[in-house]
C-alpha cells in the first residue's frame, strides 16, 4: 500500500481507512473486469457464474463502504443526503446547498391548510 505521508507520521485509524479505500477501489474495479465479462461472453452458463461473482464484489464494496461511514467524518452525510434519493443528483445536491430542486418536495400555504 502507497501512502502520500510518512508512514510513521499517519497514526493507526488513517492506515485502517487508507486500508478500507484501497480495498474499496479493489472491489470496484473487480466489478467492473466481471461486468464486462458478463457481457461479452456468449455462454450463458459462464456468464452467469461471473455475474455472481460481480454481485459477490458488489456485496463487498458495500461492505467497505459501510465501514467507511461507519469510521470516517463526513460519509455518514453524504450517504443520507444520496442514496436512495429521487431525481437528479444534481438537483439534490444543488437543494443541499440551499437552491431549489425538483427531487425535493416544497410546501405552500395551500399545502399547509391540509
Amino acid at each position: 500500500m502507497a501512502y502520500s505521508e510518512p508512514y510513521d507520521a499517519i497514526d493507526e485509524k488513517t492506515r485502517d481507512i487508507s486500508r478500507a479505500i484501497t480495498s474499496l477501489r479493489e472491489e470496484l474495479e473487480a466489478i467492473n473486469w466481471y461486468n464486462q465479462r458478463v457481457n461479452t461472453t456468449k455462454d450463458t452458463e459462464l456468464a452467469g457464474v461471473m455475474a455472481h461473482n460481480r454481485d459477490e464484489e458488489i456485496e463487498h464494496a458495500v461492505m467497505a463502504i459501510e465501514w467507511l461511514r461507519r469510521n470516517m467524518d463526513k460519509w455518514d452525510d453524504e450517504l443520507k443526503t444520496y442514496l436512495f434519493s429521487s431525481g437528479s443528483l444534481l438537483g439534490v445536491e444543488k437543494a443541499g446547498e440551499g437552491g431549489e430542486s425538483s427531487s425535493a418536495p416544497s410546501l405552500s400555504i395551500g399545502d399547509l391548510k391540509k
